[in-house]
């Protein structure tokens, strides 16, 4: 039988871990060992970051909305309550977007949530 020679499968196996560690600092770029260990860890990094992503964007767009509805005599709590009652379906991130963009908008879906938690 033939003598397999694998130097062609090894090398394109390493320019594919090289080329995910361009940019990297110091040995994980270029050594075949540690660029391996660097890639695997960025990888999960960025598998629990895609998650983590979600959570920090809701957070910001519920900040964004306590800020908005506290001129209004109104915290984030009662003002998601209010909007409950009222029946309004609109999600944290759009509420966060008319706030910002459409205050006339905003304020009119505050008064509804207002006049829901006063009924």
């Amino acid at each position: 039988m033939a003598r397999v020679k694998r130097g062609v499968t090894a090398h394109a196996k390493h320019k594919k871990v090289y080329k995910a560690a361009k940019g990297f600092r110091g040995r994980r770029k270029n050594t075949i060992r540690a660029a391996k260990a660097a890639v695997d860890k960025a990888g999960q990094y960025a598998f629990r970051d895609r998650k983590r992503k979600k959570r920090t964007f809701r957070a910001l767009w519920i900040q964004r909305l306590n800020a908005a509805v506290r001129p209004f005599e109104l915290t984030y709590s009662r003002f998601i309550d209010g909007l409950s009652k009222s029946g309004i379906t609109v999600d944290r991130k759009v509420l966060s977007d008319l706030a910002i963009t459409e205050p006339a908008a905003f304020q009119a879906i505050v008064e509804k949530a207002k006049a829901a938690l006063a009924a």
